[in-house]
């Protein structure tokens, strides 16, 4: 087939700026250039950075770039939002996508997958013969969306990185036009297995973040925000003063890369935490491919979201470090892990209570630890980036078929 790839419209590929969703379309735009499967263009935000990415010396991978940043393209950006109003996304997005439907109304795509915008196929009506596929990463198309009717009416089908997100979709009782809901597949996202794996080499070290081997280290990997339950891991580890050898890594920011200051959420914490001393760190920004070396100082992944995690990525990874988990039942998380690998907790009044418990528990028995550590390592092996990019094109492949 003949496809095209609309993107967020914020960040570039390929992924030289970082972004989830960013880096896996490189993964499955890697897989593609392997086995040579489709035609596919990515219409991208411009960046120079990408313009020297090897990944453009593919034949079967076009990136066509917009700009979205220059003077020029700041003051035709400000023309649109004037001329056009309000849009269903912010106006940089809105004008990213007016750009890229231009062009891709001269092609003849035989399909457009939309990343995570859902909006977009709102725009795309009568604008192109190509089927639509909408990849949903994040819960943003239910009962709840705006246009959610009329966005499936416009869909050949949908593909979410989770049962979760799948459900969330079929809340959508009946779509416009006596169209019945697209169809909807879910494809589990991929990380790259060489890169999360204990045998993989590592840098890090216990003592860099004043840490004794023979210390009990929980870590905590994501952004630094109340929906990912750190604060109630901190309230958790401020009931366990009678442990001072347990101690706590949190891994990330609240804010991406190029933000130093901290939010004021990240404040509180860590003003809450002085009680804590040298049992809990910050580490602030990680790079991503410098998180693995982190993990492996630790024992066990404490993950607590108290929100709908559309998958629970974080999970993911920490299993494929070999680490015991601790998490909540939220969202996708209970499709990554399993009973054997992870202690699935309820996020209701009762966590921070829960989280002190399970923390205690595992710590006093190291053979359950090593037995959830050889069931993490299975587990993880259904989450390699072959396994998602294979499952990606061939529900693809199924939604073209139906047509």
């Amino acid at each position: 087939m003949k496809i095209a790839i609309l993107t967020s419209g914020f960040l570039p590929l390929p992924a030289v700026k970082g972004g989830a969703v960013e880096n896996l379309i490189d993964m499955y735009l890697a897989y593609n250039d392997r086995h040579r499967l489709h035609d596919i263009t990515v219409y991208s935000v411009e960046e120079p950075d990408a313009h020297s990415h090897p990944a453009l010396a593919s034949t079967v991978n076009h990136y066509r770039y917009i700009d979205v940043d220059s003077l020029q393209a700041r003051l035709l950006k400000s023309l649109h939002k004037l001329i056009r109003g309000k849009g269903y996304y912010h106006y940089t997005i809105e004008y990213y996508l007016k750009r890229a439907i231009d062009h891709i109304r001269k092609q003849h795509y035989d399909m457009i997958v939309i990343e995570n915008r859902p909006g977009y196929a709102l725009k795309l009506k009568g604008r192109t013969n190509a089927q639509v596929v909408c990849h949903l990463h994040n819960d943003v198309l239910s009962d709840e969306t705006p246009y959610a009717k009329e966005i499936c009416a416009n869909l050949s089908g949908i593909v979410t990185v989770s049962d979760f997100l799948s459900q969330r979709v079929s809340t959508i009782t009946n779509t416009s036009a006596n169209k019945l809901l697209p169809t909807c597949i879910t494809v589990h996202n991929g990380i790259d297995l060489t890169l999360f794996s204990p045998q993989a080499p590592t840098t890090a070290r216990r003592s860099d973040y004043s840490m004794k081997p023979e210390d009990f280290v929980l870590v905590f990997s994501g952004r630094v925000i109340p929906e990912k339950g750190i604060g109630e891991l901190i309230e958790a580890m401020l009931r366990l003063v009678d442990y001072p050898q347990i101690k706590l890594l949190v891994v990330g920011s609240s804010f991406y890369a190029n933000n130093k200051k901290d939010s004021v959420f990240m404040t509180s914490l860590k003003e809450k935490s002085t009680q804590l001393g040298s049992r809990l760190v910050f580490t602030g920004y990680v790079p991503y491919d410098h998180v693995p070396s982190v993990l492996s100082l630790a024992d066990v992944a404490v993950l607590p979201s108290v929100w709908n995690e559309p998958l629970g990525m974080t999970c993911i990874e920490a299993m494929a470090m070999g680490l015991p988990v601790i998490t909540t039942r939220q969202g996708g998380i209970p499709e990554t892990v399993s009973e054997s690998c992870a202690m699935l907790l309820p996020a209701d009044e009762q966590l921070v209570d829960s989280l002190a418990q399970a923390i205690i528990e595992l710590y006093h028995q190291p053979e359950k630890r090593k037995n959830m550590h050889d069931a993490a390592l299975r587990q993880a092996q259904h989450f390699s980036k072959e396994t998602f990019a294979r499952h990606f094109f061939n529900a693809i492949e199924a939604v073209s078929s139906k047509d």
